[in-house]
């Protein structure tokens, strides 16, 4: 739904899109690495290019894309425009397994269908996706037959479930990666069987295990190969866009709790490296250490961040200390612009405009900087 309450610029973004299909698209360029392995460059060009945007995983009353991008696709529109004015350059989705997945060998072509509109839509607002797939954030979404699979069989179908979104997106330079899981773990020792999910954070599960034995099996050999597979299956529709997994920050080999996607032995099939950071207050430079311990000799994305254990002023002097190890930042859009949060007298409402403040600030200097 276009926002009439919006400032102006998103309403103009709004009604181009509405009205005149076709019209904004930027000529945009693919994205690769660049050869020095710091960051990334358009690939026509060669011009650098620095990801700065938006997960844009639920909107503001917690439903997932899938739950309303059919019958709602307006406002997704009014979103994207939304993000675009903010100063984003890439959106990432998350695409559930069960939406796309009617059995282990047989994708859900409506929802294809549906996913190459968001591809056409990001071509012509210019904005690039972050295409983040296989989950199970819902847990009642979830089929049994997943549940049920066996790990070579759900790894079969998880394989399927890339190759089939890859292959309808490979033509597109809107594409600026395939991040092949939310937050994978391999668990150490024997897990109940059908027990894929890790504990909730609300009423959704970002966590998943890719795994249920360990065996005698090292886990992060476990990741390499469920890596490897996956890459494999979508380098064979799709040779040139970038691929990434989306990492815990205790995924470093450290004492206590850890992910078994150890950076420096599990990321050979993988582009870039993406890690999920919520600095705290007094901690900066903690969590800048862990930063540090993602650099492995290719470029470092901060895919997930937000003022969520610290204030948006925090956040900042952290981005700022970060910009020699990380090449990129994502934080996170539920469709409320500044104008509406301006209106609401929430705390949370009032951080979050805070926050997009900074973010928008950042985006501008960003921007200008592009050649």
């Amino acid at each position: 739904m276009i926002n009439l309450n919006a400032g102006p610029l998103t309403l103009i973004l709004a009604l181009q899109l509405a009205s005149a299909p076709g019209e904004m698209n930027s000529g945009m360029d693919e994205i690769a690495v660049s050869a020095d392995h710091n960051g990334f460059i358009r690939r026509a060009t060669g011009n650098s290019f620095v990801p700065f945007g938006f997960n844009y995983d639920h909107d503001d009353v917690g439903r997932l894309l899938e739950d309303y991008w059919e019958k709602e696709w307006d406002r997704v529109e009014a979103d994207f425009a939304e993000m675009r004015q903010l100063g984003a350059n890439v959106v990432r989705i998350h695409l559930q397994t069960c939406k796309f997945l009617d059995a282990p060998d047989k994708a859900n072509q409506k929802a294809l269908a549906q996913l190459d509109r968001l591809v056409q839509l990001a071509e012509k607002t210019g904005l690039y996706l972050n295409l983040t797939g296989l989950g199970c954030y819902h847990k009642r979404d979830v089929p049994a037959w997943y549940d049920g699979l066996a790990e070579s069989e759900r790894w079969a179908a998880q394989a399927f479930f890339w190759q089939s979104i890859a292959k309808r997106c490979a033509g597109s330079p809107a594409i600026f990666c395939y991040d092949l899981m939310n937050e994978p773990v391999v668990p150490g020792g024997r897990r109940k069987e059908g027990d894929w999910l890790g504990p909730p954070f609300g009423d959704k599960h970002f966590v998943q295990l890719i795994s249920l034995d360990q065996g005698n099996r090292p886990r992060p050999d476990i990741a390499k190969a469920w890596i490897d597979l996956l890459c494999g299956a979508i380098r064979q529709v799709d040779r040139r866009h970038l691929i990434t997994v989306g990492m815990v920050d205790w995924s470093l080999d450290r004492k206590g709790l850890t992910s078994g996607f150890v950076p420096g032995k599990v990321v050979d099939s993988l582009d870039f490296v993406s890690v999920h950071l919520y600095p705290q207050t007094g901690k900066l430079d903690v969590a800048l250490e862990t930063l540090r311990g993602f650099s492995v000799g290719k470029p470092v994305v901060v895919e997930e961040t937000f003022p969520l254990q610290c204030t948006a002023k925090e956040l900042e002097t952290f981005m700022d200390k970060a910009g020699t190890v990380s090449c990129g930042w994502i934080s996170f859009y539920w469709g409320k612009p500044p104008n509406e949060l301006r209106r609401s007298k929430t705390i949370g409402d009032a951080m979050l405009l805070e926050w997009l403040g900074v973010f928008e600030k950042r985006a501008r200097r960003i921007n200008s900087q592009a050649p």
